[in-house]
């Protein structure tokens, strides 16, 4: 077939017909581009600001913020392999001799413990960070919740330095039984 036995209206309208898919195939992609961009910049707004509910909220219920944002690493193992893993949680609050931290969600679903995605997280930062434990903050309705994790033994935190205090205060205990001792004789 030879293209110059079509007649030239007819390639003619075939290629308006392909210039009018391409022209429409591009605006849709534009549309759902702009439209998902606008939806997450409402996400991030929304969350900046449940963030900053949320830090007034931790404030009047007497939480000190020792933190925003505050990024820590690690370590996991894959088929034996060592691999470092990074995480940012919102908030690392203080009260009284406890330390916790604290994950904000806005929205429907993500403030709700039995959201999947909400509760792995929580779990997550209840093992990766050295805490006390964690703390669910829905800032629209202004509620703090502390969420609490059945661990298995040996995956509870002690406070840094515990295991030299125990040894100091052995040491010690040693030290006044062995003065003890020697008086008594």
């Amino acid at each position: 077939m030879d293209f110059r036995d079509i007649p030239p209206e007819l390639l003619l309208a075939a290629a308006g017909a392909a210039l009018f898919f391409g022209l429409v195939q591009t605006l849709r992609l534009a549309w759902r581009s702009a439209r998902q961009r606008r939806r997450l910049e409402r996400c991030r707004e929304q969350g900046a600001a449940g963030e900053a509910r949320a830090e007034a909220l931790l404030r009047e219920l007497g939480y000190t913020i020792v933190g925003r944002q505050v990024a820590v690493s690690y370590g996991i193992q894959i088929d034996g392999e060592p691999i470092t893993v990074g995480l940012r949680a919102d908030y690392l609050v203080a009260h009284g001799h406890r330390r916790y931290v604290a994950e904000v969600k806005t929205g429907r679903l993500a403030p709700r413990i039995d959201t999947p995605a909400t509760r792995r997280q929580l779990l997550e930062y209840r093992l990766a960070f050295d805490v006390d434990g964690v703390l669910l903050v829905d800032a629209e309705s202004g509620r703090v919740r502390s969420v609490v994790f059945p661990l298995p033994a040996g995956a509870t935190r002690e406070p840094p330095g515990a295991h030299l205090a125990w040894f100091l205060a052995a040491v010690v205990a040693g030290l006044v039984a062995a003065m003890a001792a020697r008086a008594a004789w």
